[in-house]
């Protein structure tokens, strides 16, 4: 190869640094100061765990920063299974969320963010459970996979693979990690990998305990480091860049305080030797571990002896020098992570800034995205030549501090659906059909351009995601992910659709075109015997308009089941829909899950009812009554404080209300007055930490941790009770069907004056009542009920829509 002419690219099996949605800005000199001590550190550590948030990112900040290795986090799932501190999204919507935020964490910290196929089924006791959902076999062939391709010198479990690590997640990502640990160096394991990657045995896998949430795992005999230091570079401590890390988990309500100080961390080891002085101790992190070490080792140390933060320009020939040396080198695994570094530092020390962006955020399948480029040399005396951009040759100097644009055209492809959800998988695992992708925490395939330039004689590629970017008001210049649509899409506007046995259920269909051209198409209903539709296809014209709104009729024919879906084609082919998730503290998520719904036939009486709903964290239970018929307003504060309650025949509080509502306190008289006169109030889960007042009820019972996660679980009912008998006769049946769980952080301690009509465990526990609590007070009924109706009832499970029925109405006496 002639060295004037390097085109440094990544190999399509390395694990890099995600695309995020904002350009990569050049650094300041401090930071390009710390890239350039990076560049002499040839070490890497993996963190491993079951969930976001699981990892350590004071420790991560750490390691990354301080040591300067490289380093990830490998978190098996995106955390689907949890709850939602900041909007209704849960199961996979949520796990987009959260899978942007662990982006955002790593982008603070600095480390790197992988994820198996794993998916977050929810809590789980053992990790007998756990594997029974996750298909273990391939979750440990994943992290194999993973392992190869990161290459970790060690790997750091947050966990241990028993009873300590509590939810069944975590003591299964131990298992794994120790079984990962122990095959991924052995040829004879997962061969078909050999095709892409090279087997790799890690130097020692280690335990990082710990000493929270009541358990002390941590002694004075364990491995442990300081790593409270200050970086005067960064001008922060660790623990000051961790709990901005940390923060980023806004969706599990995670804001931390910032640490300043001395801070240890403990590890036992689970699999090699034991460090001695470092993490890595016994482990070559300098060039010697490659071919001409020595020669590059020395050209580093001048580069960051000679360095001038004031003029970094005037590194860049010997950094340009090195990138020729570092291409000789035979450590591929080295080669491409160094590479990567001194390009990055290249555009640092000169200034560069490049991006691409479009001016819309949406583009159909097939259409043509108009690029613009746009690339400017800030530093002075810096001489660089644009020489094509993607395909287009250039060959033009860029002038000192003069924005050059270009503009090329790309073909809008593929379509913006996230690799893991393009199947519906199974109930513990995407299923992902090209197993080269699966690490990746985004699509790598997104539209971008090659931007070449040539810099002291070395021609060198660079790549930039293509953008959407305006300018708010408010909030200023704005970059959004491209999205890449289908040519029509069409919203349901529900998962899951309920209706009375023989009711006919009008839904309305919101059909999109994403083109500007007219298009038609015959639109085809699809759903199983036991329903009716009306009508059973239609034609939809796109002419001038780009949305037109139908309506169908569905009806049930026969009795519960939880299996009916509807589904929706368009010319054939299963159509998509389109959904948005927006947040301020993320980018933009959109993406295109299959048309269908969940269809539920429900025999059932529903009473003529106005329920007014108290909003906690967020969940879609008021929308979901409203959708068989049930009056619901949204509860005024001034409602409560006044008392102007006797037009509700019940309130409902939302889930978590009594841990987000920094008024609670202030409401709950006027609410037990409220009872007292007549009404009937219900109380949806709360979580026991972080409680805005402790008077849950009007008479005494506290919040647990425990919870049933087996959604079969057997339930024990009262058939006394009369919240069971009217106005719907509650039976076994009624817990069929249920998802993720039965309940979660049951009551405990209860007065005697609750009756706990349900009772439930999971196996090998004793008997739990604390899933519901029910007592008249005064006039009135008060509810308490820890059963996870925020899951059931979107997903249309017709049991939970009886007995929450029931809880509303009011019984004979």
């Amino acid at each position: 190869m002639n060295i004037k002419t390097i085109f440094i690219t990544l190999c399509v099996i390395t694990l890099g640094k995600s695309i995020y949605a904002q350009p990569a800005s050049p650094a300041p000199s401090s930071e390009i100061k710390l890239k350039l001590q990076k560049l002499n550190v040839l070490g890497s550590v993996l963190y491993f765990a079951a969930h976001p948030d699981d990892e350590n990112t004071r420790l991560i900040a750490w390691l990354a920063q301080e040591k300067k290795y490289r380093t990830g986090y490998l978190s098996l799932t995106r955390g689907d299974g949890g709850q939602n501190l900041i909007g209704t999204e849960i199961g996979k919507e949520l796990g987009l969320i959260r899978t942007q935020e662990l982006l955002r964490a790593r982008s603070i910290d600095k480390g790197e963010q992988f994820f198996s196929t794993a998916f977050d089924f929810g809590f789980s006791k053992t990790h007998e459970e756990t594997f029974n959902f996750w298909e273990k076999e391939d979750v440990l062939k994943d992290a194999v996979w993973i392992i190869r391709k990161f290459q970790p010198d060690v790997i750091i479990t947050r966990f241990p693979p028993d009873e300590r690590g509590g939810h069944g997640h975590h003591q299964a990502s131990a298992i794994l990690a120790i079984e990962a640990f122990k095959i991924a160096g052995d040829p004879t394991k997962y061969p078909e990998q050999l095709a892409y990657v090279q087997p790799w045995q890690p130097k020692r896998l280690l335990w990082n305990t710990f000493n929270f949430g009541g358990l002390k795992t941590t002694a004075d005999d364990q491995f442990n480091i300081e790593i409270g230091e200050y970086n005067p570079l960064i001008g922060k401590s660790y623990g000051e860049i961790a709990s901005e890390s940390r923060s980023s988990h806004k969706s599990q309500g995670f804001g931390a305080a910032k640490q300043r100080g001395t801070s240890k961390e403990y590890f036992e080891v689970l699999a090699g030797d034991k460090p001695t002085t470092d993490l890595l101790s016994g482990i070559e992190t300098s060039w010697k571990r490659t071919s001409n070490g020595l020669e590059i080792q020395s050209r580093v140390e001048d580069l960051i002896r000679k360095f001038d933060i004031v003029h970094p320009e005037k590194s860049i020939p010997g950094l340009t020098s090195l990138l020729r040396e570092v291409e000789k080198i035979d450590n591929l695994y080295w080669k491409q992570q160094k590479t990567k570094e001194i390009k990055e530092l290249i555009l640092d020390c000169a200034g560069i800034w490049m991006e691409s962006y479009a001016p819309q955020s949406q583009y159909t399948l097939g259409s043509s995205i108009n690029v613009s480029n746009d690339i400017i040399v800030r530093s002075p005396q810096t001489t660089v030549e644009l020489v094509r951009i993607n395909h287009q040759k250039v060959e033009k100097t860029l002038p000192h501090n003069e924005i050059i644009s270009q503009g090329l055209t790309l073909n809008a492809a593929p379509i913006s659906q996230p690799y893991w959800l393009e199947t519906d998988g199974s109930l513990g695992k995407f299923d992902v059909s090209d197993p080269t992708l699966i690490g990746n925490p985004q699509n790598p395939n997104i539209p971008q351009t090659e931007f070449i330039i040539r810099i002291e004689g070395v021609q060198i590629s660079y790549t930039r995601p293509v953008l959407y970017k305006y300018t708010d008001p408010v909030r200023g210049e704005i970059y959004e992910p491209l999205t890449i649509t289908p040519p029509i899409t069409v919203n349901i506007g529900s998962n899951a659709i309920v209706s009375k046995i023989n009711t006919p259920r009008t839904i309305e269909l919101q059909f999109k075109s994403h083109q500007e051209k007219p298009q038609t198409g015959k639109v085809e209903f699809l759903v199983p015997n036991n329903w009716s539709i009306s009508p059973q296809s239609i034609e939809i014209n796109f002419d001038t308009q780009q949305e037109l709104l139908r309506q169908v009729t569905l009806t049930p024919l026969s009795s519960d089941t939880n299996l009916d879906s509807l589904k929706i084609l368009i010319d054939g082919t299963l159509a998509h829909s389109y959904q948005a998730i927006s947040y301020d503290h993320i980018p933009q998520i959109t993406w295109f899950p299959p048309a269908k719904s969940r269809l539920t036939g429900i025999e059932a009486t529903i009473p003529q009812l106005k329920i007014g709903y108290l909003e906690g964290a967020g969940d879609l239970v008021s929308s979901s009554l409203a959708n068989i018929g049930l009056q619901i307003t949204p509860l005024k504060e001034s409602e409560i404080l006044s008392d102007h309650l006797s037009t509700y025949d019940a309130i409902i509080v939302g889930i978590r209300a009594f841990n987000i509502n920094p008024r609670i306190g202030n409401l709950i008289p006027h609410l037990f007055k409220y009872v007292e006169n007549g009404g009937t109030l219900i109380e949806q889960y709360n979580v026991n930490s972080g409680l805005k007042t402790n008077q849950l009820g009007p008479y005494p019972f506290t919040i647990s941790r425990d919870r049933v996660t087996d959604e079969l679980a057997t339930v024990t009912l009262d058939i006394h009770n009369p919240i069971l008998n009217h106005p719907n006769k509650i039976t076994a049946k009624d817990f069929e069907g249920w998802v993720q769980e039965r309940g979660l952080y049951f009551a405990g301690q209860i007065a005697e004056q609750y009756a706990t009509p349900l009772s439930m465990h999971d196996k090998n526990e004793q008997p739990n009542k604390g899933s519901l609590l029910v007592v008249n007070k005064g006039k009135g009924k008060f509810v308490y009920t820890s059963l996870s109706f925020f899951r059931q009832l979107p997903a249309g499970v017709p049991g939970a829509y009886r007995l929450f029925v029931n809880l509303l109405s009011k019984q004979p006496q």
